[in-house]
């Protein structure tokens, strides 16, 4: 019979020992370095988080981050996604340190290195851990593909290009130009 390598799972303990300054993420106890995004991916962050950041606060509806901000789902799953948006009703789970649980809403955008990941593993991280909307943003297509937990797994609720609007199902009355995002 031939020896099996086993693979150590490391835990969160292991992920808080990662040097500043570099970004790093914990899926499922693997360690991932994340390289820093380019502007392009900057620019699309500021444009979709500024509106949302502003329709969440002048309706004292929650909490908007963005990233580096560290979500712990696990002691072996610690992300960060590049928006958070915490409901009031479950500000709870917001420390100092970090977001100890399921954000309301999380926000992923593509790049050549992580959209695999993005589009599987956090997929099914975040249905899995209670994640109510998921919403995957490709600069390069010029899309975003908005996700509703259903039945322990996401159903997509919409697909929006650069000359629609987006509207969340988790947050009524928000409204996203796409055309002002992929500008």
């Amino acid at each position: 019979m031939a020896a099996q390598k086993l693979k150590t799972k490391l835990r969160y303990e292991d992920y808080a020992k990662t040097p500043e300054g570099e970004r790093w993420e914990l899926i499922d106890g693997e360690l991932i370095m994340a390289a820093a995004p380019n502007t392009e991916h900057q620019a699309i962050q500021v444009e979709t988080g500024a509106p949302l950041w502003v329709f969440v606060g002048e309706r004292g509806l929650g909490r908007v981050f963005f990233s580096p901000t560290d979500v712990v789902l696990s002691d072996a799953d610690t992300v960060q996604p590049d928006l958070i948006f915490v409901s009031q009703e479950r500000e709870h789970i917001i420390t100092r340190a970090n977001i100890q649980g399921a954000p309301d809403l999380v926000v992923e955008i593509l790049s050549p290195s992580t959209a695999r990941r993005d589009w599987n593993e956090k997929l099914d991280l975040y249905a899995r851990h209670g994640v109510k909307e998921y919403w995957l943003i490709s600069p390069e297509y010029r899309m975003i593909w908005v996700f509703v937990l259903g039945s322990g797994t996401f159903e997509e609720a919409g697909r929006y290009g650069e000359d629609d609007t987006l509207a969340s199902p988790t947050l009524p009355g928000f409204s996203l130009n796409l055309g002002k995002v992929f500008r």
